[in-house]
């Protein structure tokens, strides 16, 4: 005799396939994976504009992985290996500058990893203008700046 259990089975395996075929159209719909490096400092101001961009472009898909960490901590190497991984499912970084952007060595290896897997690169700010001195890396990679404003330009 036939339980009911083994037709059950089925049906969430018939779930899973309906999910994964709702995920790839999404992913096809053009929805940008976007990795987004900024430093501890700014953890309120990049919430808030995120915030914003989500109201403005539903199509992008904020992911980071905000460390508190000491960047020569113990758990430094699997805290990078992790980092790693997000930046390789993205689509292309955001690195959010500011005053406190420059002693970040966080984000500094965020740019630096994000262009070794070949991702592209935009800075953002807030404001019209930036205030404050660039990082050095930003013109060592001759990576874009450009205002909060203008990123969904630079995301399509």
């Amino acid at each position: 005799m036939m339980g009911g259990s083994s037709t059950g089975g089925w049906s969430r395996l018939g779930d899973v396939r309906s999910l994964e075929q709702k995920a790839k159209a999404a992913l096809n719909e053009g929805k940008r994976n976007v990795f987004i490096s900024f430093a501890t400092e700014d953890m309120a101001e990049v919430n808030l504009l995120r915030g914003q961009a989500k109201n403005d472009n539903n199509d992008i898909e904020f992911n980071d992985h905000s460390v508190r960490e000491p960047y020569d901590s113990e758990q430094a190497e699997y805290i990078k290996r992790k980092i790693a991984e997000r930046i390789n499912r993205s689509s292309i970084t955001v690195v959010f500058i500011s005053k406190d952007t420059a002693q970040s060595k966080w984000v500094k290896w965020e740019v630096e990893k994000s262009l070794e897997l070949g991702k592209k690169v935009v800075a953002v700010h807030s404001g019209k203008q930036f205030g404050a001195a660039e990082p050095k890396w930003v013109s060592e990679h001759k990576i874009k700046t450009v205002p909060w404003s203008k990123l969904s330009d630079e995301l399509k």
